[in-house]
C-alpha cells in the first residue's frame, strides 16, 4: 500500500462512530460523524496556496484531497446534541513508497496548519505523527475491508511524557444505491 492507493480507497463518504477518553478532563465522549473525502486537482488554487505557504518541505506532491466532517457529540453535559463541523486540505509528499509528509491546512489536534510525518506498517496501517505547539498526536488508520476502516489516535503532551486523550473510531463507507448512481449519470 502506498499513500496514493490509500487515499483512493478512502475517497467517498464515511459514517464514523468514535469513542474518546479525555484523561485530562476524566470524561468519555461519543461522536457520530459524516466524513467526506474528495480528491482535488493538482492545480486547484487552494492546493497551490497551501503548498506555497509550506514551501520548506521539498518533494513532489501527489493526490491532494479535501476532507469535510459534520459531527454530533455528547461531550457537553448541558447540551446533549453539540454539533461540530470543519474541513481541511491535505497534500501528501512521499519520500519513498512507504513514508513521507502530509501538509494539512488544519490540524487534527490543534486548529492550525500542520505538517505530519506518515508511514505504512507491514499490515498496511497508515501512521500519522504530528508535533503541534502544545501537543503531539499519533493517528493510525487501517482498512478491515473495502468499505470498513478503523481509526485510533493518542494525544500526548508536547514532550510525549503524558497521555491526554485517546480515541477509537469505526467508519463505514456510504454506498450509493444503483438508483442513485443512475440519477447521477443522467
Amino acid at each position: 500500500m502506498n499513500i496514493e492507493q490509500f487515499i483512493s480507497r478512502s475517497e467517498g463518504q464515511w459514517r464514523s462512530m468514535r469513542s474518546g477518553h479525555s484523561l485530562a478532563f476524566q470524561q468519555f465522549d461519543q461522536i457520530i460523524s459524516l466524513l467526506t473525502i474528495k480528491l482535488l486537482k493538482y492545480n486547484d488554487p487552494k492546493v497551490l496556496e497551501l503548498l506555497k505557504a509550506n514551501s520548506k518541505e521539498e518533494g513532489d506532491f501527489i493526490s491532494p484531497f479535501h476532507i469535510k466532517w459534520e459531527s454530533e457529540s455528547d461531550w457537553d453535559n448541558n447540551d446533549s446534541s453539540k454539533f461540530n463541523s470543519g474541513q481541511s486540505i491535505l497534500i501528501p509528499i512521499p519520500k519513498n513508497n512507504n513514508q513521507g509528509f502530509l501538509i494539512r491546512s488544519l490540524g487534527y489536534t490543534e486548529s492550525t496548519p500542520s505538517l505530519s510525518k506518515y508511514c505504512f506498517l507491514n499490515d498496511e496501517t497508515l501512521v500519522l505523527r504530528t508535533k503541534y505547539e502544545k501537543t503531539f498526536t499519533e493517528e493510525k488508520i487501517w482498512f478491515l475491508s473495502e468499505n470498513v476502516r478503523c481509526r485510533s489516535s493518542v494525544i500526548y503532551t508536547n514532550n510525549q511524557e503524558g497521555v491526554m486523550q485517546t480515541s477509537f473510531a469505526s467508519e463505514v463507507k456510504v454506498l450509493k444505491s444503483k438508483k442513485d448512481q443512475t440519477q447521477n449519470h443522467s
